[in-house]
């Protein structure tokens, strides 16, 4: 049977796992009340540069089905069907996602996403507090403190459960982490981002290809520009902090419009107000988070970015937040208690977590620079190719993880390095499909790969 608690649950972090979180717990007779340390969104604009268009998959699609919210999401969702790269000299070349139809990812707003969700979650009878920014937690007795952001006034509260979404920074998994002794890490980036705007024409169209990711990959750096349903991209900056090509190298008058110029040509003729944004847009922070507990007993858990925040190099960290919901919330209707369904979660989401932690970080690689080696886009050819011979076996490490929601992270991680070897084994004398050794490949899947 479900658990038919009348506890009231807490969820602190309004943002998008938090807000799909109370919804499918509001829609299941649950009390929830949700607090925020911003200002409602919908009534106030959220600073600038801080948002990072998002890339919606599978797996976020099944949880907002789950929460039968996707009807009201699909207004603001542009299909991407590839990878659009730019070379230096400005010639373009399209990388595919998938071969199918369906095999497409989504362009959205996380703002335009995270409104949809709060209106949601508010029919669906969710309390929800703005502007109460949690400054400490006592872990055992489930006694919150909440500062109020306009006076500073702070105040306690006693929550019967909590579930921590309040973010990669998160005050609820810092104290679990000291008042538990809980091994966990924090491994920033030695690089940032920088989120810019590339404007509709002036007919509210497109100015580049509208249904594809770009990508300027320049080996230790990168563009990439996602678009928007205004005409729009945003444009996103990877760089180094440090060092001859880094945020730290554009300091001085004219260095930015020069390092554009130079390495961006295409895009930045585009970006008319490039100077004004880079100055004002903040330069935000990247890393990998990864916590060895997630749960007390039934009374506190940690969903999303708050137990394992990744990188955004594999457009995984919103899909991987919202599996967490619907997992979470099948537990729920499936334990007699609220403790087997936090330790539940936690055994079944953690090796998930760490893998598509682990692959985010090797896609910064691909995307940055293997996209521009002849060997590397030959065996994506190829594993395209393999995947139409071989449907039941052999299926994109890509495809495993934005594709087909129900394969486990763990085991498109596990496969993927046994296809790469076979991939690497296939490739290693061939400089087109016209080379390569079908026979052994089937010898090699066989032997290799089981049956999906």
């Amino acid at each position: 049977m479900p658990i038919t608690s009348p506890d009231e649950i807490g969820i602190v972090g309004a943002g998008l796992a938090g807000t799909l979180m109370s919804i499918l717990l509001a829609r299941r007779g649950h009390r929830v009340r949700l607090f925020e340390r911003y200002a409602d969104m919908r009534r106030t604009p959220i600073p600038a540069g801080r948002s990072i268009n998002l890339a919606l998959a599978a797996r976020g699609i099944r949880a907002l089905e789950k929460a039968g919210v996707i009807q009201d999401v699909l207004p603001f969702l542009i299909p991407m069907r590839g990878r659009m790269l730019h070379a230096p000299d400005g010639a373009l070349s399209f990388m595919p996602y998938g071969q199918r139809d369906h095999e497409v990812i989504y362009s959205v707003s996380r703002p335009g996403l995270n409104r949809v969700l709060l209106d949601a979650a508010q029919s669906a009878g969710v309390e929800i507090e703005f502007d109460q920014t949690l400054v400490n937690a006592d872990v055992r007795t489930k006694t919150l403190v909440f500062s109020q952001q306009a006076s500073g006034e702070q105040h306690e509260l006693v929550l019967d459960r909590v579930i921590g979404a309040d973010g990669a920074g998160s005050i609820l998994r810092h104290a679990l982490v000291e008042q538990l002794s809980i091994a966990c890490s924090e491994d920033i980036l030695p690089h940032r981002y920088k989120e810019l705007t590339l404007p509709a024409d002036h007919d509210g169209r497109h100015r580049l290809e509208k249904n594809a990711l770009h990508i300027w990959p320049r080996g230790g750096f990168m563009l990439i520009a996602l678009p928007n349903v205004d005409g729009s991209f945003t444009v996103t900056l990877f760089l180094p902090l440090q060092g001859p090509q880094s945020f730290e190298s554009l300091l001085a008058p004219g260095s930015v419009e020069a390092f554009f110029n130079e390495h961006f040509a295409d895009a930045s003729e585009l970006m008319p107000h490039l100077v004004d944004e880079f100055a004002t847009n903040p330069a935000g922070i990247m890393g990998t988070i990864r916590c060895a507990r997630w749960c007390l007993d039934g009374q506190m858990l940690l969903i999303g970015d708050a137990a394992h925040a990744i990188t955004p190099f594999h457009g995984q960290g919103m899909n991987c937040a919202f599996e967490d919901c619907a997992e979470l919330i099948t537990l729920i209707e499936q334990a007699h208690d609220w403790s087997s369904a936090f330790s539940e979660f936690q055994d079944r989401r953690k090796p998930n977590a760490d893998a598509i932690a682990d692959m985010a970080l090797e896609n910064y690689v691909e995307m940055r620079d293997a996209v521009r080696d002849p060997k590397f886009i030959l065996q994506k050819t190829l594993s395209l190719e393999l995947e139409k011979r071989f449907p039941d076996y052999f299926v994109p490490r890509y495809s495993m993880v934005m594709f087909h929601d129900e394969i486990p992270y763990c085991v498109a991680l596990a496969r993927g390095q046994i296809q790469s070897e076979i991939l690497d084994a296939l490739t290693r004398n061939a400089e087109s499909l016209s080379d390569v050794d079908f026979g052994l490949a089937a010898t090699l899947i066989s032997e290799r790969l089981g049956r999906l």
